[in-house]
């Protein structure tokens, strides 16, 4: 007639995990049902990630155990209450199992009830009956203020009220269980009790049960009452059904009618099983197909008034109708004043908070643990997480390890001050070079500019041009076309440039060894020797591009780890080897230009370049040789920065040291520009 067990412990268990309480305290009596009870309750706790603080057990009410067992019970009881980490205790018991455990806290010396009800919460069953201790004289009730109970659910019949408010006592037909509760809770004896006793008022009989606090009587009909009746009724429908097949039966066969004392228990059993009706409460009563009355169970929470007088407030539902649910919802009135802000905590150790993780402590349940920090790379974005968890590829975790953020795109855009600089560089130094393009144009047929091959010299000056140019394919994000272009286009375009310087300064070399008396070096003279330096030096670098990309072409890549924060677009180099030899055969000309400038640095000219190539080459080959390792330990648009600015100061180092001089004189001393006066200043 009431709702399987199974349903309050599934009930209990899903109340703990709606308030997050994990660390709980169980007081369970020392019988077979307490037994029964933990071996239920503890297996779900396990499956559920809840612990038991502590199991205390205590003595059933049928038996009376020994005072040297009450002080142990009480002790260990008292001190398990006490423990400040456990705040919840669930209690496990039987009508007396209250009276029990106050007496069992009361016999502690060191008992003190104002400390032990702050923020203690007790969760009771459906077998406790609080009501019982309204009886009991001199009860200070506060230590259980708050208390959750699983009760049994009600519906007031039709006439109940008037029943009780027209109930009076006692005739002597009655039995004696009404006389006896009319005189325990009215504090009066009737004349004919045989323990009359001279302080308690006489009983007129027609003392009203309205008057009696709740906490002795409730006028409500309580769930246990609600089931009696409802099984007397499901019990007078069953004979009913029964007569009426017995009469049925009679009518075919003709045989004499049975009275009920001819019926048997076991009889009944079929006739119950189809029994469905509504009672006088408007409630269905019906069985399901394991023989229960599936009611389900009510939350109800105590509250205490100052007087020690105190009533029930429900605040859940447990239906087992349509599958077990739980539902929670609570007046805020009903919460003790120190509930209304923050309900009490009972965990073995402080949550994790998001950013570390959990780390089992050794020797102790799994709800107690310690807090370590997430490994680098990985988050927790919730409490109490078991493993961290790292980031996808796009995202890094945040500062505090607790959330995932999307990386930002790294690449070097003209839009941003270190691009924009650098652009501006380029374009500056390319406009500068157009001037002195134009100038030599403009005076192509003057002296200084005609000195040293002059088809040279425009040569260089529009590598130059292209120079300074290519590192604008450099910005913005990589793709297949600019990946392809900026790599073969720095090849080759300093190839030709340093090709040009080599070719200047061997024709110093050999105009110097040709002016001997008797020497061949006479027919090496002339622009065969130039261009046939150029183009072939220039041929070599372009074969080394040409199977640069036939083989292994560069392509756009994005780096996801080598910057926490940020996705690198780059340009994957594909062959890092044939990057590496396109840089190296540009090295080796600039020092073959460099030697072969700076042992003709003092042979007589018109107007000896050495000097300046030697210069030129210096700065040349001092600017890639710091670019290797700089570019190495470099990452990012900042990597692509370093080879823009090497390119820019190596073909600036050339504009300057080479053309900076003729321009000079070109410009600005103009007197100087003629055969006589550079032979003379030689």
């Amino acid at each position: 007639m009431v709702s399987n067990e199974a349903h309050q412990y599934a009930g209990i268990v899903q109340l703990l995990k709606h308030f997050g309480w994990t660390w709980i305290g169980l007081i369970v009596l020392r019988d077979e049902s307490g037994d029964h009870f933990l071996k239920i309750l503890e297996l779900l706790f396990f499956q559920n990630g809840i612990c038991s603080a502590f199991i205390q057990r205590i003595p059933s009410q049928g038996r009376l155990p020994s005072l040297t067992q009450i002080n142990e019970v009480s002790s260990s009881t008292y001190q398990h209450v006490m423990d400040n980490r456990a705040k919840i205790f669930v209690v496990y018991g039987e009508t007396l199992t209250v009276m029990w455990l106050s007496s069992l806290m009361f016999q502690s010396d060191s008992f003190d009830q104002e400390n032990a009800s702050i923020g203690k919460l007790w969760i009771v069953t459906a077998q406790i009956d609080f009501t019982i201790m309204g009886l009991v004289a001199n009860w200070d009730p506060k230590l259980f203020h708050g208390t959750i109970s699983f009760e049994v659910p009600s519906n007031e019949p039709l006439g109940f009220q008037t029943y009780l408010q027209n109930l009076n006592c006692c005739s002597e037909e009655e039995d004696n269980f009404l006389k006896d509760f009319w005189e325990q809770a009215f504090h009066c004896t009737f004349s004919n009790s045989k323990g009359l006793e001279e302080h308690n008022k006489a009983c007129t009989g027609v003392e009203k049960l309205e008057t009696l606090p709740d906490s002795v009587f409730e006028m409500q009909m309580t769930g246990y009452s609600y089931s009696i009746f409802n099984a007397v009724y499901i019990l007078a429908h069953a004979l009913h059904a029964m007569s009426s097949f017995r009469s049925l039966h009679q009518a075919l066969v003709k045989r004499k009618r049975l009275s009920l004392q001819d019926l048997q228990p076991w009889q009944l059993h079929w006739f119950l099983r189809g029994i469905s009706f509504n009672n006088s409460a408007g409630e269905s009563v019906t069985f399901n197909d394991r023989m229960e009355v599936a009611t389900g169970f009510d939350i109800m929470k105590m509250v205490i008034f100052p007087n020690n007088s105190f009533t029930k407030v429900k605040v859940g539902r447990i239906a087992t109708k349509e599958g077990q649910t739980f539902s929670f919802y609570q007046d805020r009135k009903s919460w003790h004043r120190l509930f209304n802000q923050v309900l009490p905590f009972s965990l073995c150790s402080n949550p994790c908070q998001p950013g570390y993780q959990k780390k089992k402590k050794e020797g102790e349940k799994f709800c107690c643990y310690d807090c370590a920090p997430c490994p680098e790379g990985e988050i927790s974005c919730q409490i109490d997480m078991v493993d961290c968890s790292p980031c996808s590829e796009d995202q890094y975790p945040s500062k505090k390890q607790d959330q995932c953020i999307f990386k930002t795109l790294n690449f070097l855009s003209h839009k941003e001050p270190l691009g924009m600089s650098l652009a501006l560089i380029g374009i500056s130094l390319f406009i500068i070079t157009a001037f002195v393009l134009r100038t030599s144009v403009k005076h192509q047929d003057t002296p200084i500019v005609k000195a040293n091959n002059r088809e040279l010299t425009f040569t260089l000056l529009l590598s130059l041009l292209l120079c300074f140019l290519s590192p604008l394919l450099f910005f913005g994000q990589p793709s297949k076309t600019t990946c392809f272009l900026c790599q073969t286009s720095f090849g080759i375009i300093f190839a030709v440039a340093v090709s040009c310087v080599l070719a200047k300064t061997i024709t110093v070399v050999v105009a110097f060894m040709a002016t001997k008396p008797g020497s061949n070096m006479r027919k090496w003279l002339g622009r065969k020797l130039a261009s046939s330096i150029v183009i072939s030096c220039t041929l070599v670098q372009a074969s080394i591009c040409s199977w640069w990309m036939i083989t292994s072409p560069p392509f756009p890549n994005l780096d996801m780890h080598s910057l926490t924060s940020e996705i690198i677009a780059e340009c994957n180099v594909g062959s890092a080897v044939m990057f590496y030899l396109v840089l190296g055969y540009l090295g080796f000309l600039a020092i073959i230009s460099f030697m072969v400038a700076f042992f003709a640095r003092n042979l007589p000219d018109a107007f000896n370049e050495a000097k300046f190539i030697t210069f030129s080459m210096l700065m040349f080959c001092s600017v890639w040789l710091t670019f290797v390792p700089t570019y190495l330990s470099t990452k990012g648009k900042y990597m692509v920065a370093v080879e823009i600015f090497s390119i820019l100061a190596s073909s600036g180092g050339l504009l300057s040291c080479i053309f900076f001089p003729k321009c000079y004189i070109i410009l600005l001393r103009p007197q100087l520009n003629n055969k006589q006066q550079l032979r003379k200043s030689n």
